[in-house]
């Protein structure tokens, strides 16, 4: 399992941007911060609440959500349902759990991807990993706070909001 230290693989995937087109999504974007999330299914009920909400990291980071689910299911997913149908960040399409695989992140009875969440620095290095269980949402606002955090460069205590002092 890739954890946090190691350099997240870079592989290509296809997606759905926010027009819903059908784009080449690289993993990682060069010199930029980036929160790659994963999600188990297309067409589910907790998904599209955990997708709303990571948009909100995107002025601070580039953000792709992924699942198993192919480029063609989430373009239909994103017409029919409300929640995400104007999302502003990508959704991937990891076909074959490659990607998910790789990361050790597959649940094994289910054969879907966890609740994983991984914040990336510039140089492709995973500085945060935090994985739920299936029937767990996560929550968007911790994931934006631990991200400026990361980005403050100094010792951020528990709980450490944006404009805090430094521990230490």
């Amino acid at each position: 399992m890739y954890s946090v230290g190691d350099t997240f693989p870079a592989l290509n995937l296809q997606g759905v941007n926010e027009l819903n087109d059908i784009v080449h999504v690289d993993v990682l974007v060069p010199s930029m911060w980036s929160v790659v999330y994963f999600y188990p299914k297309d067409f589910t009920f907790i998904c599209p609440t955990e997708i709303a909400a990571m948009d909100s990291l995107k002025e601070e980071a580039d953000v792709i959500g992924i699942s198993g689910d192919n480029e063609f299911c989430k373009i239909a997913w994103k017409q029919s349902n409300s929640l995400i149908r104007d999302i502003d960040h990508i959704l991937a399409a990891d076909c074959g759990l490659k990607l998910s695989e790789k990361l050790g992140i597959v649940d094994p009875q289910e054969n879907v991807c966890l609740r994983a969440t991984y914040i990336i620095d510039p140089d492709g290095v995973i500085q945060h990993l935090s994985i739920n269980a299936l029937d767990t949402g996560r929550n968007a606002e911790e994931i934006l706070r631990t991200l400026k955090a990361l980005k403050a460069g100094g010792l951020t205590g528990c709980g450490w909001s944006e404009g805090d002092e430094f521990v230490g």
